[in-house]
């Protein structure tokens, strides 16, 4: 490849590395939690392995040959791949070596943005008179988390955050793309448009019934096409990156502006009963997250995900903001019920999503005087609410002293089926 150079070991090729403009790095750890299960179980080398069971969480490179990925059912992945191995997860593992990974980055320059358990950006423009240029720098990151952690990781090498993260993607598995900046878009333009930030399955089947299939492609259609095709918003921001026009920074410390959680389900029914004491789950999550760090959130939405991966997202803002377990848990029901009834054709579901937004400080709950008792049910600050609160802040005490599974919610613990265990839950969902 003349425009970019990809390695998959040994030294990196010194004509790909002379450009000194390209300086954000795209770290990200491969198959990764395969890899640990494979590295911590040597018998599993070079096996096609899955991390889970109802559900596919993680798959090795070698089950991906045949097709297997994350969020597909068990019984479709050993369909795909008779040979399949499903093991469990070490979450332990898994934060631990993620953290030691990410550390790495942080040994080169102090502008490093953590975007996951698994992958990080990092900024070395400033330190390039201390290790060498770009390119020598993600070849030693990746040598050194080879040499003491064992695991494969892909870096990509550009000017701007989202060329990065494509060139880390075509560098898999194990490898590194640096982009020469006099010549990103004839890397970027004949690249699938799937590789794109905000391109999943349904937005990827919309441009294929358009033609478009590559990012150039995408590139070259009207702005008022994709528009209408995609909407206002992701239309024009995938204009604008499909010509590699992305301005944002890094930022080194972030406090979230949401807080959720998600499972994958398969392929489930529509029905309450398989949907119900999920969201309880996902909103249990949601909910002691926000309370631990006193910032309750007034925007809740909810996402669902069909059968066929479409996807379908509804919200409410209330008056007051909400991190009582109960109030989030019924008014996701109630959006749930919603998408449902928009969406009567669809019988099968196969991801739900619950998020707040719109957070705020607060340490304690201000109380309501007792006037006005409509909507009291989900108010913070009402009789009931104060209730829930009290309810939910003994059950925090009670999980900080004693654990996660040392109580909770009734519903919770004697309905839901967990198609995906806690412990991914937690590695998966943004600290606050």
């Amino acid at each position: 490849m003349a425009l970019a150079e990809v390695k998959t070991g040994g030294e990196a090729c010194p004509a790909a590395l002379q450009s000194g403009a390209a300086t954000i790095l795209h770290a990200d750890l491969d198959c990764f939690y395969a890899s640990v299960e494979q590295l911590l179980n040597p018998s599993l080398r070079g096996k096609p392995i899955a991390v889970g069971g109802g559900v596919v969480l993680a798959a090795s490179v070698e089950a991906k040959v045949f097709g297997v990925r994350g969020g597909m059912p068990g019984r479709r992945a050993r369909e795909l791949c008779p040979q399949l191995m499903f093991v469990g997860g070490n979450f332990g593992e898994y934060q631990r070596l993620g953290d030691a990974a990410i550390k790495m980055l942080g040994d080169f320059t102090p502008l490093v943005e953590r975007i996951s358990i698994d992958e990080a950006f990092a900024d070395v423009a400033g330190c390039t008179h201390l290790f060498g240029s770009p390119g020598e720098i993600a070849q030693a990151i990746r040598a050194r988390v080879r040499a003491e952690l064992g695991l494969p990781i892909s870096v990509g090498v550009a000017r701007t955050k989202h060329l990065a993260k494509i060139a880390s993607q075509v560098a898999k598995p194990d490898g590194m793309v640096v982009v020469d900046p006099g010549h990103e878009l004839d890397f970027l333009h004949p690249l699938p448009v799937e590789l794109m930030w905000g391109v999943g399955p349904a937005t990827r089947a919309r441009l294929a019934e358009q033609g478009v299939v590559t990012i150039g492609q995408l590139a070259q259609m009207p702005g008022r096409t994709l528009e209408r095709l995609l909407g206002p918003a992701a239309g024009e921001k995938l204009a604008r990156l499909a010509w590699n026009s992305d301005p944002r920074k890094l930022v080194v410390h972030r406090r979230s502006s949401s807080a959720g959680a998600q499972s994958a389900l398969g392929r489930r029914p529509a029905q309450a009963h398989v949907f119900t004491p999920v969201l309880r789950h996902l909103a249990d999550r949601v909910a002691s997250r926000l309370r631990a760090k006193a910032r309750p959130g007034r925007t809740v939405t909810v996402r669902v995900r069909f059968a066929d991966m479409r996807a379908v997202s509804r919200s409410i803002t209330l008056d007051a903001p909400i991190s009582s377990t109960t109030t989030l848990a019924e008014i996701s029901e109630q959006l749930v019920r919603t998408v449902l009834a928009d969406h009567p054709q669809e019988a099968t579901i196969s991801l739900l999503a619950i998020s707040v937004s719109h957070l705020e400080s607060r340490a304690g709950l201000q109380l309501e005087l007792p006037l006005d008792r409509t909507g009291d049910a989900g108010r913070p600050g009402s009789r009931r609410g104060l209730a829930r609160w009290t309810a939910d802040r003994a059950i925090d005490a009670i999980r900080e002293r004693f654990g996660w599974e040392a109580v909770g919610y009734g519903s919770v613990a004697l309905e839901l089926s967990r198609s995906v265990p806690d412990g991914f839950r937690e590695l998966a969902e943004k600290e606050l």
